[in-house]
């Protein structure tokens, strides 16, 4: 089997060789090439033609966004970016990047290990086969597709949407969520994110959406108008009945699927506690997680809708999903949030 070209983009000699012994350490994965900053970057990207960038959000001379913005239009190729805790990651992701892992603390051994052997090498053999071309303008054309709301008041309060994605996710979700109105059921979500990352995505999607959207806690109610985001690292989110409304809860357990949270532990709940006043959707991502939890969904009744391969960015979980015949409805990204509103109106 071929190996993985990859090029390493980062600042710091130190951490650029540490990445390079590791992933060289990797079968599956050649590093052709590790540069300091984006103008070598270029070069070398020219020379070795990479597979795959791992690219460090903070660069000199030109930061990584920047570098993202005027690479990706003339050399479209998988970046996986390497990001301490900050929401600059989000504008990377929008300016094209397919995926990120956070940058280990030099103090936490165990933290450090886990990114070098398992997290970022996982993450690129993920990239190598995510769908570039094309994707970007797929995404952008959703202002053409007009939200047609929710017909009466009174009925939304009974319905929920469970939403679950994986690499792609975090634009694929925003241009959803975008296109809802404040009539929209509570809406609650599982996206594969690191720790601390959900909260900083969640205020982003705040300040750009007319629906609220938070990072979900134990005890949040799942109300109209409101988008409720798992947090990532160590606790599944759930969907539970208290007297007469439906509530979240966060707790700590193992990983299903490779995952914590996990989708399908959100859409098994939903099955269970919401039935066929729900409906599912699963976007792009690498995997299977969700298509089962989707299959309980549209057994117990809930209408199901799945992203299409031609603008998932990794036509994984929405694919396996499908296959297993949880996927009533396949469709564009554009063409979700219209699907969406059109099947609770017949609910």
């Amino acid at each position: 089997m071929r190996q993985i070209r990859v090029l390493v983009v980062d600042d710091s000699l130190v951490f650029r060789e540490l990445l390079v012994a590791c992933l060289k350490s990797d079968p599956a994965i050649e590093v052709v090439a590790a540069v300091g900053d984006a103008f070598q970057a270029r070069d070398a990207i020219l020379e070795h033609r990479p597979d795959v960038m791992t690219l460090d959000v903070e660069l000199p001379r030109m930061d990584g966004i920047e570098f993202l913005r005027k690479l990706m239009p003339q050399y479209p190729l998988p970046v996986v970016m390497i990001s301490s805790l900050s929401d600059k990651v989000f504008d990377a992701l929008q300016a094209g990047a397919v995926d990120f892992v956070a940058k280990p603390r030099n103090s936490d051994r165990a933290q450090l290990e886990s990114f070098l052997k398992t997290e970022l090498p996982l993450k690129i053999k993920i990239a190598s086969t995510a769908r570039i071309s094309g994707i970007k303008k797929k995404t952008l054309d959703l202002a053409e597709h007009a939200s047609v709301g929710l017909r009466g008041t009174d009925k939304d309060r009974n319905l929920m949407v469970a939403i679950g994605a994986s690499t792609g996710g975090t634009e694929a979700i925003a241009s959803v969520i975008k296109e809802f109105g404040t009539d929209i059921p509570g809406v609650v979500i599982v996206q594969h994110m690191p720790a601390g990352f959900t909260q900083m995505y969640a205020k982003r999607l705040d300040d750009q959406c007319r629906v609220r959207v938070k990072e979900a806690e134990t005890g949040d109610v799942v109300m109209p108008g409101q988008v409720l985001i798992a947090p990532g690292g160590d606790r599944h989110m759930r969907v539970v009945k208290v007297g007469n409304q439906y509530q979240v809860e966060c707790k700590a357990g193992p990983k299903v699927n490779g995952h914590c949270p996990s989708v399908d532990v959100l859409f098994d709940s939903v099955a269970k506690v919401v039935g066929n006043r729900a409906l599912g959707i699963i976007l792009t991502g690498m995997g299977g997680d969700g298509a089962k939890g989707l299959l309980a969904m549209k057994e117990a009744g809930a209408k199901t809708i799945g992203q299409d391969e031609s603008t998932c960015v990794v036509y994984g979980m929405p694919k396996v999903a499908y296959d297993l015949g949880a996927v009533q409805y396949q469709e564009k990204l554009g063409d979700i949030p219209k699907r969406t509103y059109s099947l609770l109106n017949k609910m």
